[in-house]
């Protein structure tokens, strides 16, 4: 997890979006903090996150919008407003519509809950 501390790497989906690993920890409880930078022609198409075991949390802020497109799209968030997105990407599809102008940023915090925790 280390190496990768503060270099941008492609995002996950291979669809254009570039991530920047800030902290995370394996123990005691799984967490990554990324920043996401969404260029131009960037997207995410609808998936879910699998985890092997737990229950995936994920707290996206939006920290600049794209002055077109790039929009959050999630089944069922726990809470949502134009700048916060708190979901479960393990259960919900979730995507990010085109950006057409502009570059969308985002802080992104995960963490995986062990699920005989209440």
């Amino acid at each position: 997890m280390f190496k990768n501390l503060f270099k941008w790497q492609k995002g996950r989906q291979n669809s254009g979006y570039d991530k920047m690993l800030l902290c995370g920890s394996y123990w005691p409880l799984p967490f990554d903090v990324y920043l996401l930078r969404f260029p131009e022609g960037s997207e995410i198409p609808p998936h879910k996150d699998k985890v092997k075991s737990g229950r995936h949390y994920r707290l996206n802020i939006v920290l600049k919008q794209a002055e077109r497109g790039g929009e959050f799209y999630c089944e069922s968030p726990i809470y949502e407003n134009a700048r916060i997105k708190f979901f479960r990407p393990d259960l919900s599809e979730h995507s990010v519509s085109k950006v057409e102008k502009g570059n969308r940023y985002l802080l992104s915090l995960g963490w995986v809950r062990d699920s005989s925790l209440k």
